[in-house]
């Protein structure tokens, strides 16, 4: 892939002030800025155009993780001041305009049933959104066209300003008790790896599961078969003892949030992509255990551990 030009602007000198975000030959802009910069934001001429917006903020039922909002407007300032009378989750703001403002109601429309369709799919941020809204379908072919461009470009900005929800593939999400789900979306120009999948396959406990290595991040792919349980367990030292508590915290929400579904043949099975912070946290969740070592774990159809391709350019 070639590489990308990007430009941030701290507005106020400050990292944590107001910020723009630009890709060098691209349409798009984006501000993002805190809540309390609200009466700052709505001055600005680019929250006074047509475009979509991203509120972020803390999910109340789930201790540490985040919850966010995605809408559209004609003029993104006038509705963000109606969020802050009605909506209390939120602490930030990404407003996504165009730069030669030729972005429409209809197109932004189409903008926002995609990005929502598209955060749901990935799963890394659930959203407060009620019902998905059905725009874009009208829309011409050249313009949706574009429209698929511009949300391409704006996943590849969007994780340099720390936002990653929209980052991975798209997965069709597999009913409960049904086989695997549907293959995923090819990856993107923009998720463009050489990572070969790599399986971790233990037959006396019944896991099957594959990964790779896209966008830098390591991720168990959908289909995969792994543990239905970690139930707790007795005789492990404390420091095991409290690893295999995270584990298990891990397993239990990958469980809640219909990460992971059992069938009816107790065959436990990932209906989306899952990223985890190493190879060696996928595999301990795979297998339902405190800890192992991921980069022996991993291996290709030819043999290949995962910790020998990392290391493969390492002279």
């Amino acid at each position: 892939m070639a590489g990308k030009q990007v430009r941030l602007f701290l507005v106020d000198g400050t990292p944590g002030g107001l910020m723009t975000a630009e890709i060098m030959n691209w349409t798009g802009h984006v501000l993002k800025g805190k809540r309390e910069k609200l009466g700052e934001i709505r001055t600005r001429p680019e929250a006074r155009r047509t475009g979509v917006y991203i509120l972020l903020g803390d999910d109340l039922k789930s201790v540490g993780d985040r919850i966010a909002y995605i809408g559209q407007s004609d003029d993104v300032a006038n509705r963000l001041i109606q969020h802050d009378a009605r909506k209390d989750f939120w602490s930030e703001v990404v407003v996504i305009t165009s730069k030669d403002t030729n972005l429409t109601s209809a197109h932004v429309r189409y903008l926002e049933a995609r990005l929502i369709r598209l955060a749901k799919s990935i799963g890394r941020i659930p959203l407060e959104n009620g019902n998905e809204p059905t725009g874009g379908a009208d829309l011409p072919e050249a313009d949706a066209s574009d429209m698929e461009y511009f949300i391409e470009q704006l996943r590849v900005l969007l994780p340099v300003l720390g936002i990653d929800m929209f980052r991975g593939r798209e997965t069709r999400i597999a009913p409960a008790g049904s086989g695997p789900a549907s293959a995923p979306a090819p990856v993107t120009a923009a998720q463009a790896t050489t990572s070969p999948v790599f399986r971790f396959k233990r037959p006396k406990i019944g896991v099957d599961a594959q990964a790779q290595l896209i966008d830098g991040e390591f991720t168990v792919l959908a289909g995969s078969v792994v543990c239905a349980a970690m139930p707790d367990r007795d005789g492990f030292s404390e420091s095991t003892a409290r690893q295999y508590k995270v584990r298990q915290e891990q397993h239990h929400k990958l469980l809640e949030d219909g990460s992971i579904v059992i069938g009816a043949n107790g065959v436990a099975r990932l209906t989306r992509d899952v990223v985890f912070s190493s190879s060696s946290a996928a595999g301990a969740i795979v297998q339902g255990s405190a800890s192992i070592n991921g980069r022996e774990a991993w291996g290709t159809e030819d043999g290949t551990r995962f910790g020998e391709w990392e290391s493969r350019d390492v002279q």
